[in-house]
């Protein structure tokens, strides 16, 4: 069973979703950053930081974390202890990631991780392919949310 349809099998409030601050609109973010990470104020809604917490908030997820580095994101996956974890980010923040979350205590077990990367990185005004999160946000809840896309 390949990660997606693990996922799929849990509840979404057992989830949670990692994104990467890098893919807030710099120019026009009005976001403030405290100690859970950069707190979206959706301020723009064809912003890919606000399309898919919105779509995870909409779900119903555990917790939603856009962190400026892996440390808070680990941090927010030791707190929240979530069975499973949808992470956005360049390949280096998730291999290091993958990594950093196999070496933490886990109370129950080890999370299911689905990953997706940035369709183009830089460490700034990143994308991602916002259908393709969409659908893995979704996966297996009973009303896809954020799929307003068309919209914006």
């Amino acid at each position: 069973m390949d990660s997606l349809q693990q996922l799929a099998g849990i509840a979404p409030g057992e989830r949670i979703l990692l994104l990467p601050h890098c893919l807030r609109q710099s120019n026009t973010c009005r976001a403030s950053y405290n100690h859970e990470g950069l707190q979206c104020v959706a301020c723009n809604p064809g912003c890919a930081v606000n399309i898919l917490r919105t779509a995870a908030l909409e779900a119903g997820y555990k917790g939603i974390c856009v962190a400026p580095g892996g440390h808070l994101a680990l941090k927010y996956v030791q707190e929240k202890q979530p069975q499973a974890i949808v992470a956005v980010a360049c390949e280096k923040e998730l291999q290091e990631g993958v990594e950093g979350v196999k070496g933490l205590d886990h109370r129950i077990m080890m999370p299911v991780i689905v990953i997706i990367p940035l369709a183009r990185d830089g460490c700034i005004d990143t994308e991602v392919d916002v259908q393709s999160a969409l659908d893995v946000i979704n996966a297996g809840c009973m009303e896809p949310a954020g799929n307003k896309l068309s919209e914006f």
